[in-house]
């Protein structure tokens, strides 16, 4: 598989990555988003089989806002902090629409993430919707950002 892959129809993606996605709408009607009214959930699968669900939670205070993947990612290390994590997906919609929106992880969960495919010295793919009917599976966090800042940096 390349580093990342575009399917033009949900239908085009494995069982599983669309099982993910199920799973990450589901968790997205859980968002607390009263400020942006921006619905998004993410999914893991873990290496047994495992699946842990998160999504974004806001706060008054901006900044103390957490997105939905980061929300899945420290569940799951402190849920199962043995279990490496094989697939995520994420998707989002606005508040009381059922359509999905096109919405990629920011920098600050693609860092996060990449720092987890180090921890778990295993890369993981990651499903998202690039744009309307575009999903865009990517074969690991790492991939979406080129050059990421590691433990290694602080030591140069």
């Amino acid at each position: 598989m390349k580093e990342f892959e575009i399917f033009h129809d949900i239908e085009e993606l494995d069982n599983e990555s669309k099982y993910l996605i199920h799973k990450a709408k589901e968790a997205a009607s859980h968002a607390y988003a009263p400020y942006s009214k921006f619905h998004v959930g993410a999914a893991v699968i873990l290496d047994d089989g495992t699946l842990v669900t998160g999504s974004n939670q806001e706060n008054a205070s901006y900044p103390l806002c957490i997105c939905a993947e980061r929300v899945v990612l420290y569940t799951a290390a402190t849920q199962y902090p043995e279990k490496k994590i094989m697939k995520m997906a994420v998707v989002a919609h606005r508040k009381n629409h059922k359509e999905l929106s096109p919405a990629t992880c920011c920098g600050a969960c693609r860092q996060v993430m990449s720092e987890f495919e180090v921890r778990q010295n295993k890369s993981f793919e990651v499903i998202m919707l690039k744009s309307k009917n575009e999903w865009l599976k990517c074969v690991s966090a790492e991939s979406l950002l080129p050059y990421v800042f590691k433990r290694n940096n602080l030591h140069e």
